[in-house]
């Protein structure tokens, strides 16, 4: 009937500890017991996880022959007799039960409760295995690639998903191919369990650093802060508890030997390690890095700092895309605009921006002051080619501001 696969089947869960096999088993078996004879009393059932079967054994007590009322619970003499001679009244009759005896359809109904409390409590146990495993990285083999989301088997071969919006856009995984992803959410979905790893992650990148850096995974080394783009750009702060350790070279290693392999991970993702410090002003001095910056002055209040730069270091600060800016802005907890330092002639010559709201759209001079640019001789001092794209101004627009800051000063 089967029944001795899904017994086989449920034994080799090893991840299910033998107790609650075998009160599970046993559950399902005194069901089917109460279910054809009423009660499940006088039943003894011997299980063997080992070999993978079990035994049934009915106790009855020996009655006069004609005074049986329950033939479930009694058995007369003459019975009893046919079993061992040597029986009296009175006395208990236990023999075993056969599966055959509960009828096909009976077996057949077992099996099926037997199946589903076996698939029942595989997934309790993924979901009670990776709910503790929240912000651990795992790997896995690429099994299935969805157009929203990739499948993934762990070395269990329980699924994970890699949803499109969790990976890094560079990436691009094949069937069978090994990935490695940190688990940051473990649900419930429609009675199943729901995995879902990430490589977008913070988290990702902080677990990375402590298997390549053996200092921070020993708690030597902090990692404070970590902002990242995917793909694109990353900045981490860290801080060391031992002076003798300098922090940010143990992170990168000895000719970025230990940062290289997280690079490579992370798809060719510009890390910037930065000496973590709780003075505010010297912090984002570090976090605009590879720019220079003259000088930095804060607003507490509305968590805004004005940063100074010579001219040629703005666009540094700024980065590709103004990355550099915007993880600079997110990793310190300011808001920063950068302003270009002005030499005490410029002063006198230039004229800042605000002073052509007659003559240039207010979202224009706003988009000139996102790169950087607070006056007409910043904007003059970049090609417009430069400023077409640095900006999302048309080439037309930009000649046509720059004629009007041109006849400022030729005045």
């Amino acid at each position: 009937m089967n029944l001795i696969e899904t017994f086989s089947e449920f034994k080799e869960l090893k991840s299910i500890d033998r107790a609650t096999m075998m009160s599970v088993l046993e559950d399902v078996f005194r069901n089917l017991l109460l279910k054809n004879y009423g009660t499940d009393e006088n039943f003894d059932i011997i299980i063997n996880p080992d070999k993978g079967d079990l035994e049934i054994w009915r106790n009855r007590e020996v009655v006069v022959d004609g005074q049986v009322e329950d033939e479930n619970l009694q058995i007369s003499l003459s019975e009893a007799k046919k079993i061992d001679a040597d029986y009296e009244v009175g006395e208990e009759v236990t023999d075993e039960v056969k599966f055959m005896d509960f009828g096909r359809r009976s077996i057949l109904t077992l099996r099926q409760n037997l199946s589903a409390r076996i698939l029942e409590l595989e997934k309790d146990n993924i979901f009670n295995l990776y709910k503790d495993r929240v912000g651990e990285i795992v790997t896995g083999e690429v099994y299935q690639i969805w157009k929203k989301e990739i499948l993934i088997l762990d070395d269990e071969e329980n699924e994970l998903i890699l949803p499109k919006t969790e990976q890094i856009p560079s990436d691009y995984f094949r069937k069978g191919e090994t990935v490695r992803a940190v688990v940051v959410r473990v649900e419930v979905k429609n009675n199943s369990p729901l995995i879902v790893v990430s490589r977008t992650s913070p988290v990702f990148l902080e677990r990375l650093f402590e298997l390549e850096v053996p200092e921070i995974f020993d708690g030597l080394i902090t990692i404070k802060n970590i902002v990242r783009i995917p793909g694109e750009r990353a900045k981490v702060a860290v801080e060391s508890y031992d002076e003798r350790i300098d922090p940010v070279g143990a992170c990168v290693g000895m000719k970025g030997s230990r940062i290289h392999g997280i690079v490579r991970e992370l798809r060719n993702e510009n890390i910037d390690v930065i000496n973590y410090t709780s003075n505010t002003q010297l912090f984002i001095t570090r976090a605009l890095n590879p720019a220079k910056v003259s000088s930095v002055k804060l607003n507490e209040e509305t968590k805004r700092a004005e940063v100074y730069l010579d001219p040629e270091e703005v666009s540094l600060a700024i980065g590709k895309g103004g990355l550099n800016i915007k993880l600079a802005s997110q990793l310190s907890g300011y808001e920063i605009d950068v302003y270009r330092e002005k030499s005490e002639e410029e002063v006198e010559e230039d004229v800042n921006l605000s002073e052509f709201t007659d003559e240039i759209d207010a979202w224009i001079i706003d988009e000139l002051k996102k790169i950087g640019c607070d006056t007409a001789r910043s904007v003059l001092d970049l090609s417009p080619e430069e400023l077409e794209k640095r900006t999302d101004l048309e080439i037309e627009t930009i000649n046509e501001i720059l004629n009007i800051f041109k006849s400022e000063f030729d005045n």
